[in-house]
């Protein structure tokens, strides 16, 4: 329904006027702060966020001229298309959908804001998981007519999944429902239902009308019972994740590097915490130590350097240590397993297929998956993990994965960038799902029932297997002789952990 006559709405900014002084490097107080704009397909991401891009930052002239322009050959009371600020692509364009992630940056007067505009249809989910992977702050759309719907939970539980705390619920098109106060706070009930399934500890609903303006940057006089903050007052104020530099010392090693003479350095980039020259590290694989005694950079050798740092470590000892290893602080060292349990996001337009040959990707390490056990699957209506065996298109899981090569496992709730992976097609190379480990059991002790066995993969490629190597078509073999002796193991009564 159109809105009453009576509803005045704000009205459009001219290209000479809305131009706020962007802060300059040293008035910013905050953080960058990275938003996610995600929900389901036409509840208004991209307009959304355009219509933040018009009121809140210096568009070029031509930007804004061109789009009024538009707006004034349409004729009548058209109003400019702000989703073309975000839609680059020239399918985006044509079907008037988002399918690319956006990138869009700009500053208000006490930070710089990242804005990634994400995809809204069931089909560009993988994008949108993508994109939350990056985000401080999700602002999550939903059309006030329609309210929450399947593809909204979906992406609620993606961002749950990839440690999204900060979550903005945007009911937009207010104006499409006269700004019906009971509407909106019908939605926000639900939305604070949806919240207490997730990790989201301080959900906060805004209604918005996303072409008008109201409660975007501005506060919009059609709702005067709304007296929370605009969207824009809320990103000011929104806090980043934790400083990555509080954690624990981890760094992933990317390769190994010599001089020509006797120095042998670790490259990698500091994933958290901070190293020192001097610090005792371990090498999480194997458990033995050693004392860091250089550090370099580009500009040079240095005493510290802290998360994010892309540097060069020397030890004063030589270990045995390659790609995939992982160094840490001595007081919190990954634990080394075969056998991790996960909730995953599934990304392949194929169903799982147990007769395929998959590869786990962590930071810098990768390891063949020997079975991956489906526990349940999240229902999207009831939000309760259903009993499958099962993984389809999109689908959220919780899954035990089995390995063929024990990794430097964290939790991701402790340490997303090593407590992360992907699942990738062995023979194609397709990424077909992005997870986070939720536990990581002890190398080769599974969880066998007393008097039972725990069947090692590494034993099975010291014995059985000696004769396969680790070409597409040996690892599917390989998986075909583990499950004929856990076959026939069980028909001889023997008590068989099939996870590890």
């Amino acid at each position: 329904m159109n809105a009453p006559a009576r509803y005045l709405h704000t009205p459009l900014p001219q290209p000479e006027t809305a131009r706020p002084e962007p802060a300059t490097e040293g008035q910013r107080s905050a953080p960058a702060l990275r938003i996610l704009t995600c929900g389901s397909v036409d509840d208004g991401k991209s307009s959304l966020i355009g219509r933040l891009l018009w009121d809140a930052t210096d568009l070029y002239d031509d930007q804004r001229a061109q789009l009024l322009g538009e707006a004034a050959r349409a004729g009548g009371t058209a109003k400019p298309d702000f989703s073309r600020l975000l839609d680059g692509l020239a399918a985006e364009r044509e079907q008037g959908i988002t399918i690319d992630v956006a990138w869009r940056y700009f500053d208000t007067r006490t930070r710089r804001i990242i804005i990634i505009d994400s995809p809204g249809h069931e089909q560009y989910t993988r994008n949108m998981a993508s994109g939350a992977s990056h985000a401080d702050l999700a602002i999550l759309l939903v059309d006030a007519r329609h309210g929450i719907k399947p593809q909204t939970r979906r992406h609620a539980a993606i961002l749950d999944l990839m440690g999204v705390r900060q979550v903005v619920l945007a009911v937009n098109k207010m104006d499409l429902v006269s700004y019906d106060e009971a509407r909106f706070r019908q939605i926000e009930t639900d939305f604070t239902t949806l919240a207490g399934h997730f990790n989201f500890p301080s959900p906060h609903a805004i209604p918005v009308a996303a072409v008008y303006g109201g409660n975007v940057a501005s506060r919009d006089a059609n709702a005067p019972w709304y007296t929370g903050p605009t969207l824009l007052e809320l990103i000011d104020t929104a806090k980043g994740r934790s400083s990555d530099t509080e954690g624990e010392f981890r760094m992933p090693v990317q390769l190994v590097l010599r001089d020509g003479g006797d120095f042998r350095g670790l490259a990698g980039t500091i994933s958290s915490g901070n190293a020192q020259l001097g610090d005792m590290v371990v090498e999480a694989k194997s458990g033995r130590q050693a004392r860091i005694d250089r550090i370099a950079t580009f500009d040079g050798d240095v005493d510290r350097a802290e998360a994010g740092a892309a540097v060069v470590i020397g030890l004063d000892r030589d270990l045995d240590i390659s790609r995939g290893a992982v160094l840490a602080g001595r007081s919190d060292v990954p634990t080394r397993s075969n056998n991790i349990d996960a909730r995953l996001i599934w990304l392949s337009d194929e169903p799982l297929n147990r007769h395929r040959s998959y590869v786990m990707r962590t930071a810098t390490d990768t390891t063949s998956i020997d079975s991956i056990a489906v526990e349940g699957r999240l229902d999207l209506e009831t939000l309760q993990i259903d009993a499958t065996s099962e993984i389809a298109a999109n689908d959220i899981a919780v899954v035990r994965l089995s390995l063929g090569q024990a990794i430097a496992a964290d939790l991701f709730s402790h340490h997303p960038e090593t407590g992360s992976f992907l699942l990738v097609d062995q023979l194609t190379g397709a990424t077909i799902a992005g997870g986070v480990i939720t536990a990581a059991h002890d190398l080769y002790s599974g969880s066998a029932a007393p008097g039972g066995y725990v069947l090692s993969s590494e034993t099975l490629w010291r014995g059985l297997c000696v004769d396969l190597g680790r070409s597409p078509q040996d690892l599917a073999e390989f998986a075909r002789r583990r499950s004929e002796v856990l076959r026939i193991l069980r028909d001889a009564g023997v008590v068989i952990d099939d996870n590890a």
